[in-house]
């Protein structure tokens, strides 16, 4: 299995701490995300990893090699980060990725590196995890699922009341998946939105996606400089 981080967004929610600096090397609790991200694949016994770049790559690229972690690191560019959305970031790794399992995951999510084994070890091929909440607004990527726990939609645009929680960011997805998802990028990808888009559309032409619970480990994603603040006093309980 390859993993797959994407960190090419230029985070302009969270200026001023991302004017010179992307978001996945702010320190969340003294540690930079990406930091975080790549012990946590490193704890779950995933050697090889693909790092999507944009904004800053060369400090990407410089932070992640100075590492001595015994992780197989290698890059790809999104030229266009400024104008497209994560979709077109996914899109680039293809020629890395399809015909091999992949663990996606974006760059900006603060999590306990527990959830990345309830994912992997899951007998499900295919699976991302959520975070059950009553309180959803319109902001998070919300997931309804039908009555096998399969996801059933996904999307911001869901209402809030049937949906069993967000989704954080950190996917898995079997080979034939893999090549049938980067099919729907390649066609999708210079549409300015989010890859659940396409998730979505391999869903309604019948791939089954499973809803993995996060058990109340933490986690969260980190968008604006609220978010950095609660992240940084949640990274005291994190694995």
């Amino acid at each position: 299995m390859i993993a797959v981080i994407l960190a090419a967004g230029i985070s302009s929610r969270l200026r001023p701490l991302t004017n010179d600096i992307p978001k996945c090397l702010l320190r969340v609790g003294g540690t930079p995300l990406l930091e975080r991200i790549l012990q946590s694949l490193h704890r779950n016994h995933i050697g090889e990893c693909v790092i999507v770049t944009g904004y800053h790559k060369e400090k990407v690229e410089e932070f992640a090699q100075s590492l001595s972690l015994p992780i197989s690191i290698s890059f790809v560019e999104n030229p266009q980060y400024v104008t497209t959305g994560n979709n077109y970031s996914l899109w680039t790794a293809h020629s890395r990725v399809v015909g091999q399992e992949m663990l996606l995951m974006d760059g900006d999510i603060l999590f306990d590196s527990r959830l990345l084994a309830l994912l992997l070890h899951s007998p499900h091929k295919n699976g991302l995890i959520i975070r059950k909440s009553n309180n959803l607004g319109a902001e998070e990527i919300k997931v309804e699922v039908d009555g096998d726990g399969h996801v059933k939609r996904i999307g911001k645009d869901i209402d809030p009341a049937k949906a069993l929680g967000e989704s954080i960011g950190i996917e898995k997805f079997g080979a034939d998946t893999v090549s049938t998802l980067f099919e729907v990028l390649d066609r999708r990808k210079e549409r300015n939105e989010f890859y659940e888009a396409s998730f979505q559309e391999i869903v309604d032409r019948g791939t089954k996606i499973n809803a993995i619970d996060s058990t109340g480990l933490p986690c969260m994603e980190i968008d604006t400089l609220e978010d950095f603040t609660a992240a940084d006093d949640l990274a005291q309980s994190i694995l």
